[in-house]
């Protein structure tokens, strides 16, 4: 039966996010859909609370947004849940001497999902199955705020650099499935996008930073290059620029892959966090 509730945004109060209420991500009809989506592009990131969902149906409503990723190798070299490869295990869970998923129980730093790719995706979904009584919250800053309140002078100095996206380690620091470990960001493998972008749907201009390990800011020296992403990464904790989720089980949250950084705090060894995520492909090149 669909739920007739009206759907309800609830500003986070932060410099980005919003809670959707009276929404059930498994019976959502277009004009709903349609609203959703306004909201998404508006906030950046949407919480959903108290959904119930398989794995099918989280897939299911993660199409309706784009074709999907397969998982990217985990770092014990599995790949995805059996049979269904658009999941991605995020846990530190163990079974049998063998984690089931990604990522562990340490802090994960601030990241761009895939963005060492040459079309990174361009939306995320977690979904909280398990969750530690304390730990493990995550955290979203907005690149078009760091962007808009960088002094005039260093917009102006980044305008027209073009960034390495580091494609050796993950956010949780561990080394790519087949990739040799490398420290060097001059040699290290990844892709190149613009520092600043365009949002291809609000038109609005962003700062594109990925991930700071391994950054590198093409043509400059890199003693050069290091300081002023120093500069600029000072930026991405000042807490005008974020928000921190703190997780229940059955949120679904949802980011904008093209528009956010995200990371995640440390918890708990002894206690399990299990959840599922899907990812949006990317529809172009950062531009």
């Amino acid at each position: 039966m669909r739920d007739l509730r009206p759907m309800e945004v609830i500003l986070s109060g932060a410099a980005l996010g919003a809670e959707l209420r009276g929404v059930d991500l498994k019976d959502l009809d277009a004009a709903a859909f349609e609203r959703v989506m306004a909201a998404w592009h508006e906030h950046s990131v949407l919480l959903f609370r108290n959904q119930i969902l398989g794995d099918h149906d989280l897939i299911a409503f993660s199409r309706r947004l784009g074709d999907l990723d397969w998982a990217p190798i985990q770092e014990t070299g599995r790949r995805f849940v059996e049979g269904l490869p658009e999941i991605y295990v995020v846990s530190n869970v163990i079974v049998n001497a063998e984690p089931i998923g990604s990522l562990g129980d340490g802090e994960a730093a601030w990241h761009t999902d895939m963005s060492y790719l040459e079309v990174p995706p361009k939306a995320s979904m977690l979904y909280s199955l398990e969750i530690p009584p304390a730990g493990g919250n995550t955290s979203f800053c907005t690149m078009y705020g760091i962007y808009e309140a960088l002094p005039a002078p260093l917009k102006h100095r980044i305008s027209g650099l073009k960034i390495k996206h580091d494609g050796t380690y993950n956010s949780g620091g561990y080394v790519r499935q087949g990739i040799m470990p490398t420290d060097d960001p001059v040699t290290s493998p990844g892709a190149v996008h613009p520092l600043v972008c365009t949002h291809p749907h609000t038109g609005r201009r962003m700062l594109y930073l990925g991930r700071r390990r391994n950054a590198y800011l093409m043509g400059l020296e890199l003693a050069e290059s290091e300081a002023l992403l120093d500069e600029l990464w000072r930026f991405v904790d000042d807490p005008r620029f974020t928000w921190e989720h703190v997780w229940r089980v059955g949120d679904l949250v949802l980011w904008d892959n093209r528009c956010t950084m995200h990371r995640r705090d440390a918890f708990d060894p002894n206690s399990r966090r299990i959840m599922h995520r899907t990812q949006v492909k990317g529809e172009q090149r950062p531009a």
